[in-house]
């Protein structure tokens, strides 16, 4: 992050969302003053709260994306939440400190697989002595005597001195049987090497792939799974962990059976056992409570559905209620999680709604306050669609053409045929709802239905997608206002 300017990570967003400057200029500039922060003084730094970012736009314009790449790119925790989700009755309603605590595992997760990644080299080594004890079970002894040797030169005393006390005390006779007892212990040695060189032939032969189709039989242990589940909505969500460090005695610790799988399988489970015990679990969650707290990103979409009136007709949660809820976490505050508490002074908020009914003043002021920075996302035009559809590096054609490659089908599309489908995809958004981008993929799966079903039994082939193959497929749809509703 510290490495990237506001006008880099706009140009990096562009390979991905077309147009919506504005709100790409927003975001830069909130993550650059993250950056900014961390250089300051301490004793002003933590005074440096976040301008959180409320971005505004109907849906399928890129809000949700915008935040999700910029996520990506710099390596931040993101957590992305619906705030419908805490205004549903019931028990399904959630806790609004649920989403900083569902924040801080998703970290902990990915955090977990870098620290796994990062040893998986020696936890392949260990994994394959394991396995070679397994199929070489009377050479683990002696490797284990070749290690001392090459470690500390310690390791002859694991094989018997010969006729060490006859000599020691002049018995004449020692010596003879000092002489046998060498005997034996150089047969042993001899042995001992013999099974040394059949081990690393094995180890090679086992690098090489060539045992990856035998079996053997392996125990591994099972997880057990919990007793008991809380399922609450009034802020006790970790109430099922307590219970289960308070009968941690009790509960089963999960026990272990024998499987036959091949060595290559065999090797894989070994090798994600050694990784999981060589990982410092404290170190990863003391990492990622700091990441959490100092660049964590928290989505809060459809905020607008937070902002109606009071008195509807029937149950419901109060909305108002809710954002009083969400402002003492926007404001920063402590969570209490079962890995420790988490602070939310420094968490990003970048909240997103259509606003078809509401307006963004219609938020508690209090809220409001918590949310400076505005942003009125443009809607998507004709020009907008061609260039979603071929411009970005993850282009909506791109992604058909990929899939058809697949089966051995190459299709290509004419400028004209981009056009018309662009054409079309901002019609029927004029006509019926406007879900901006989202009207593309619907228009594509219409208008390559055909193909998609027949592709396999063509046996590869050419298809050139232009304009009069897009009428032929769209014509009917377009005409039939009821169908095109129901369709598209």
């Amino acid at each position: 992050m510290s490495e990237l300017t506001p006008r880099e990570i706009v140009a990096e967003l562009d390979k991905y969302i077309v147009g919506q400057y504005k709100g790409k200029r927003s975001v830069a500039i909130a993550l650059r003053n993250r950056w900014r922060r961390r250089q300051v003084p301490a004793d002003l730094k933590d005074e440096i709260a976040p301008k959180n970012i409320i971005l505004i736009g109907p849906t399928g314009v890129g809000k949700t994306e915008i935040a999700r790449r910029l996520a990506r790119l710099t390596d931040s925790p993101f957590y992305k939440v619906e705030a419908s989700k805490f205004t549903e009755v019931g028990y399904v309603g959630r806790d609004v400190e649920s989403m900083v605590r569902d924040l801080l595992e998703v970290t902990i997760g990915h955090q977990k697989e870098r620290e796994q990644d990062a040893v998986a080299p020696k936890a392949m080594e260990i994994a394959e002595d394991r396995l070679l004890d397994i199929l070489l079970p009377d050479s683990g002894e002696r490797e284990q005597n070749r290690r001392a040797e090459d470690s500390g030169g310690q390791g002859d005393r694991l094989l018997p001195e010969p006729g060490y006390d006859s000599i020691a005390a002049g018995d004449p006779a020692g010596k003879a049987a000092g002489e046998a007892t060498g005997e034996s212990a150089g047969e042993g040695a001899e042995k001992a090497r013999s099974s040394l060189a059949t081990r690393e032939k094995l180890r090679k032969m086992l690098r090489d792939g060539k045992l990856d189709k035998r079996f053997v039989d392996l125990e591994t242990r099972e997880k057990s799974m919990p007793m008991l589940e809380v399922f609450s909505n009034t802020g006790m969500e970790e109430m099922g962990i307590n219970f289960k460090d308070m009968l941690g005695s009790l509960m089963p610790r999960g026990s272990t059976r024998k499987r036959r799988v091949t060595v290559a399988d065999a090797l894989q489970i070994l090798a994600q056992e050694e990784a999981q015990q060589l990982v410092d679990m404290e170190k990863v969650v003391r990492d990622s409570i700091e990441k959490v707290e100092q660049s964590g990103i928290i989505f809060l979409d459809e905020i607008d559905k937070v902002t109606g009136k009071e008195g509807g007709h029937g149950p419901d949660i109060s909305r108002e209620g809710v954002q009083r809820d969400l402002l003492p976490i926007v404001e920063g505050s402590s969570v209490n999680t079962k890995h420790g508490p988490v602070k939310t002074d420094h968490i990003l908020f970048i909240a997103s709604g259509a606003f078809h009914t509401s307006k963004p003043s219609d938020l508690i002021p209090e809220l409001q306050g918590r949310f400076p920075i505005r942003v009125e996302l443009d809607s998507l035009g004709r020009d907008d669609f061609v260039r979603i559809l071929t411009e970005p590096q993850n282009a909506l054609l791109l992604q058909y053409i990929a899939l058809l490659r697949t089966e051995g089908v190459a299709i290509s599309f004419s400028d004209e045929a981009v056009e018309e489908i662009a054409r079309v995809a901002e019609e029927v958004n004029n006509l019926n709802e406007n879900i901006g981008a989202r009207r593309l993929h619907t228009l594509m799966e219409h208008l390559l239905e055909d193909l998609l079903f027949e592709a396999a039994s063509m046996g590869g082939g050419e298809v050139q997608v232009d304009r009069a193959f897009v009428d032929a497929k769209l014509k009917d749809v377009m005409e039939d206002r009821d169908l095109s509703r129901y369709i598209l």
